[in-house]
């Protein structure tokens, strides 16, 4: 074993306030190299969406002693600032994980040895609440314990910037950077709860908040009159995966007008053992397995589902037969998007200024949606803290209306009160939009199959690599390394047109001419094929993936799932070939 890591752990094992759970696990691991040197061998770090981990002992895992060190971080940064913008503070909030609450107090108690003042809920809220609260308590940033859709044995830790997205690079690159200086877990000063509540250092929020995001949430709706006339006959089953989504969602669609739904029980209690689905993401058909059965019992139109932080809404549709289907990320958004610029055209309300802000792994389905209504599209690298970042561009600018911003991975936001992913808005919404087709005798399904008539047929799908272990890291980066050391100028057959690096910024043609990409780095690479199609491979940010994203059009059902079905083999070979 490295000399390091076993020095660092015997450290671990000394520390005489160790929790006695933590020392259980760190007694466990005596004799088992493998064990101690995946626990102490790395470190978990920034992604894209903050760093999340297993809970457990050790470097590499979620404890109080790293969300302390990250805590640590976020309050050197804030001690650089002026008295006036520190003074502001920071909005809390967690999910229902374990050691979530605890995790969020520690966090407080880091903050509140520095001076600053912290706002904790009093109990489970959604993400997007966390970025509502930081806008609306005009807190300099945000702390949300979670690990969004990840199995129960995962926590984590997302820090939020001031216009409530996540925190932007340049200060997360400080955060880490500090976090890293103070490398002894063990002498991060916490200050006692009882005398930061004294001090007026920690103040409990909570239904303030709810009714300060209710209060907005009321504008996400668009067609009043039709949620009037249909919203009391529309069917359809909500459940919140055991998660925050069970505090607001039900409130929120009541206060729209939608009274005939139902929660699916068993999921709505608050449970971080997710005893009915080991996968609480709504993306899996397995965690739609009890909204399926109650959906056939009452006939519902639409199923919803949130996952345990609210984030995420995943949606499955009644179809001719009776039976459920799961939509995708990608047809969630697009027939969201397609109803929300229909809808406001009809009403008169759509700018002639409107844009829409995607990631580049989505669907061009909403490209073309977007056009048809003379509304511009706007790409950026995955990560919602960069659709939050062109939000805050556009009102500064004037330059441009925000209409709808989505990643597929599930992720929706209709209004910019918030600027992170909302499921909850997504929910009201996409509950309206099932309403419109209710109101023209049709199903969801039926608008799907309307809007690919009329745009075509767009297939997706994501392919995701696990590389576990201390090498994770080094494979991931040799592939992307084998990768641009050897470009590839065609796949299963056709030929690339053009390369997209987003590391060098340069896009590559197939005749030698470059022009530069104007985003932020990212290690990513996208390949433009002849027929339109295209393949994003990139490394995850938050876990040991990486991911190949593939996107394909064509004028009917079955020729666009053909040659979809003929990228995702190749994909298959490609990675058989890249990690020999």
């Amino acid at each position: 074993m490295d000399k390091k890591i076993e020095s660092t752990y015997k450290q671990w094992m000394a520390e005489p306030d160790m929790p006695a759970n933590l020392m259980r696990e760190l007694e466990a691991m005596a004799g088992h190299d493998d064990q101690i040197e995946d626990a102490f061998g790395a470190t978990l770090s920034f992604g894209t969406a903050g760093m999340r981990g297993i809970i457990g002992a050790g470097l590499n895992r979620m404890n109080i002693y790293t969300v302390r060190q990250a805590a640590e971080g976020l309050a050197m940064l804030m001690d650089q600032l002026d008295p006036a913008t520190k003074q502001r503070g920071v909005a809390i909030s967690f999910d229902p994980r374990y050691g979530s609450r605890e995790f969020a107090y520690n966090a407080a108690q880091v903050l509140g040895a520095h001076g600053i003042k912290s706002f904790i809920v009093d109990d489970i809220r959604p993400v997007p609440e966390l970025s509502f609260a930081v806008r609306h308590l005009h807190t300099y940033a945000g702390i949300m314990i979670t690990a969004s859709h990840n199995p129960k044995q995962y926590n984590g830790f997302k820090i939020y910037g001031e216009d409530g997205g996540q925190m932007p690079p340049k200060e997360s690159a400080i955060i880490t950077e500090s976090a890293h200086q103070a490398n002894d877990l063990f002498a991060i000063k916490i200050a006692d709860i009882s005398k930061l509540r004294e001090a007026k250092l920690l103040r409990v929020v909570g239904e303030d908040i709810d009714l300060a995001y209710l209060a907005e949430a009321k504008k996400v709706n668009i067609d009043k009159d039709l949620i009037d006339r249909v919203g009391k006959d529309l069917k359809f089953v909500y459940s919140p995966l055991h998660g925050a989504g069970k505090i607001i969602g039900r409130r929120a669609l009541s206060t729209a007008g939608f009274k005939n739904f139902e929660m699916v029980t068993e999921q709505t209690i608050a449970d971080p053992e997710f005893p009915t689905t080991p996968h609480p993401n709504p993306e899996y058909r397995e965690a739609f397995d009890l909204a399926i059965k109650q959906g056939k019992q009452v006939g519902a139109d639409i199923l919803i589902e949130t996952d345990p932080d609210a984030d995420r809404l995943g949606a499955a549709v009644r179809q001719p037969d009776g039976e459920y289907k799961l939509m995708t990320g990608n047809q969630i958004a697009s027939v969201m998007l397609n109803y929300i610029l229909q809808a406001k055209q009809a009403k008169g309300v759509l700018p002639e200024n409107g844009i829409i802000v995607k990631s580049i792994v989505s669907t061009e389905l909403a490209t073309k949606i977007a056009e048809h209504y003379g509304v511009d599209t706007k790409n950026v690298l995955t990560g919602f803290k960069y659709i939050a970042e062109q939000i805050k561009q556009f009102e500064e600018s004037g330059q441009h209306s925000f209409q709808f911003g989505f990643e597929e991975s599930y992720g929706y936001l209709i209004r910019p009160f918030v600027r992170d992913k909302d499921a909850i808005q997504s929910t009201m919404m996409l509950a309206e939009v099932a309403a419109y087709y209710k109101d023209r005798g049709m199903t969801l399904y039926d608008g799907l199959q309307e809007m690919y008539t009329q745009y075509g047929y767009f297939e997706e799908e994501t392919i995701s690599k696990l590389f576990e272990g201390l090498d994770g890291k080094q494979k991931m980066a040799a592939i992307m390394d084998s990768l641009r050391n050897d470009p590839m100028t065609e796949f299963a057959g056709e030929h690339v047109d053009f390369i997209e690096d987003f590391q060098t910024a340069v896009r590559t043609y197939d005749d030698g001419k470059t022009e530069a990409i104007d985003m932020p780095t990212s290690n990513v690479l996208k390949y433009w094929l002849a027929d339109g199609s295209w393949i994003t491979i990139r490394p995850s940010g938050t876990e040991p993936k990486v991911k190949f994203y593939v996107g394909v059009n064509d004028q009917s059902e079955a020729k666009a799932k053909g040659r979809l079905d003929r990228y995702v083999s190749a994909i298959h070979k490609l990675i058989e070939e890249l990690t020999k």
